[in-house]
């Protein structure tokens, strides 16, 4: 009996011991979170061509990081705004458009992601002789989201382009 006990009790441990070296995995909807991420992603065309700095800028956390340009910039909700609002106010956007769907990938808990992206931006500005121009770029960048009471949030943006196409559409 002694025997058949230590052998049960052995079994146990042995059975308990293997289960807590598996990794556990959160029981997270991929496909959920990745809709998520596209949701935003699809609403940033919307914000520009509708002209909502202040809806655009809601997206990105209070810690949020900008690298452009050969800078590193942590600005504020407000300078965020008010640069967005400048810069949607001096253009019209002809074409946000992904060139290729934006990989999206996730941190093994979750609580982060990021999205590469590749867009085609086309739009037209007034010049400095008055006239209309029309400019067409390339844009990547890599956008890191944190996840911020179960929304994500842009904690991160890394910003790179082509040069530019510039044509004039009227003097």
């Amino acid at each position: 009996m002694l025997k058949r006990n230590t052998f049960s009790i052995a079994i146990l441990l042995f059975t308990l011991c293997i289960s807590c070296q598996q990794e556990s995995k959160p029981s997270i909807n991929e496909t959920a979170e990745r809709a998520k991420i596209m949701e935003q992603h699809d609403l940033q065309r919307t914000f520009h061509f509708d002209k909502l700095a202040e809806e655009f800028a809601a997206q990105l956390s209070e810690n949020h990081i900008s690298v452009n340009r050969g800078e590193i910039k942590t600005p504020t909700r407000q300078e965020n705004t008010k640069r967005f609002e400048g810069y949607f106010n001096s253009v019209e956007f002809e074409k946000w458009d992904d060139i290729v769907p934006p990989i999206i990938r996730f941190s093994d808990d979750y609580s982060l992601a990021y999205t590469i992206v590749n867009k085609e931006v086309t739009l037209t500005y007034e010049n400095e002789n008055g006239g209309r121009q029309r400019e067409t770029t390339e844009f990547a960048w890599v956008a890191i989201y944190k996840k911020y009471d179960g929304g994500w949030k842009i904690d991160c943006v890394a910003s790179t382009n082509k040069p530019s196409s510039v044509s004039v559409v009227e003097e």
